[in-house]
Formats: structure tokens, sequence, C-alpha cells
């Protein structure tokens, strides 16, 4: 049987391209996001190169619909792994920021990341081993100008990646803390914060590093400096 991995913010950047990787490789992939057109788009591009997927609209930071959506999108499904991807981010001098900003960082990137892995590790447990990769960022390895809340989120997980490893050292199933900088995918769009992205890595480049890593405790990858 295929196996399933589930990836959330899987329609676009780093998302995607874990996608369309993981497919190449002969898993089945569980797309997760809130852009349904997005979401569609890759499962198109994954079955038109011969995979599987399944797209399910999901809001990842309410703990309330994750455990009925995830057993009937996974339900009789081998699940392999999963990797929280879903993030978002606000920049600027901390005096500016906005609580709905704030809220919605700690909603998505730690809250989300949090009860994603809460729902999935049921059915890692089932099969008796997988990989739960969180892509962190390096702004959970120290902190930087006007992302002081933004680094927050993402020092929260990491501190919940590592405490998992213990947790679950020796079970067969392994948590992966990804921390990679800037990144040349639309995350930037919205955003004055980087004002030329394409001196960043592509996502593939990174997405293939954070594939060939799984099993490993951590992956740095650092942004390419201009």
């Amino acid at each position: 049987m295929m196996e399933t991995f589930v990836i959330t913010g899987a329609g676009s950047g780093l998302g995607r391209e874990l996608a369309l990787l993981l497919a190449k490789k002969g898993q089945e992939i569980l797309l997760i996001g809130r852009n349904d057109g997005k979401l569609n788009a890759v499962k198109k591009e994954i079955e038109t190169a011969g995979g599987a997927a399944e797209t399910l609209i999901i809001d990842v930071s309410d703990p309330a619909s994750l455990p009925e959506k995830l057993e009937q999108a996974l339900g009789g499904k081998t699940v392999a792994g999963l990797i929280n991807n879903a993030g978002v981010g606000h920049f600027g001098h901390l005096p500016e920021m906005e609580s709905p900003q704030i809220e919605e960082m700690f909603r998505t990137n730690t809250l989300g990341t949090i009860y994603m892995t809460q729902a999935i590790l049921p059915f890692l447990q089932k099969e008796g081993h997988g990989n739960v990769i969180n892509i962190i960022s390096t702004a959970g390895l120290r902190g930087k100008v006007n992302e002081s809340v933004y680094a927050a989120t993402k020092f929260a997980v990491r501190g919940f990646t590592e405490s998992l490893q213990k947790e679950y050292e020796g079970t067969g199933i392994t948590f992966t803390a990804a921390y990679m900088g800037g990144m040349d995918t639309p995350f930037w769009e919205n955003s004055r914060h980087v004002s030329n992205p394409s001196r960043f890595r592509k996502a593939r480049e990174v997405a293939e590093a954070i594939v060939n890593g799984f099993g490993e405790k951590e992956i740095i990858i650092e942004s390419k400096k201009s």
C-alpha cells in the first residue's frame, strides 16, 4: 500500500516543492491549506507527473475540527509522516505590531504546529514509525531585527520539537527541526521586510535538503547572502 505524507501550507512555495518531491518518490500526498484553488493546482501537477494526491481545507489552529477531518481524509491509509509547513509572518518594530498580527502568528506558526502534530501522532503510533518535520526558520535559532514576535513563535516550535525528540526517542517516530533562512517564495509578496527575495535560495533547493535530512534532529540551511 502506498504511504501517505501530510503537508500543511502545501499550496505554494516550500510546501508545494516538498509535495512534488515526495510524490515523485512514491508517496501519496495529503495537501493541506486554506486556498482550494492553489491546493488543486498542486494536486494536478502531482497527478500529471504520475503521482497521487488529495486536498484538504483545514484551519490548523482549530483543534476541535482537526481529528475528525484528518480521520475522514486518512482513515484506512498508511501515514508515513507530517510536514508542519504552514506559517505566516508579520514584521516590524514591536510598538507598531498590532494584536491581530501577533495572534495570527502564534495561532498558525505555534498552535497550528502543536495541534497538527497532536492529531497526526495516533496515526504514526499505529504504524510504529514515521517522520514529523517542523519548518521553523533560522528565526528559531537567533533573534533578528524587526522579527521579535515572529522569532518568538519559532523559538516556541523549537522547544516543542526538541522536547518531542526526547519523549519519542527509540520509538521509531522521529522529529526534525528544519531551520532555513529566507527563500525566494510568495511568502514575501505583501511584505516590505525583504526588498529583494530573488537573492535567496530557491524553494526547490531547500526542499531537497529537507527531504534528504528526514530522520535527522536538525537541518540548518542558511540564506545565500547578496
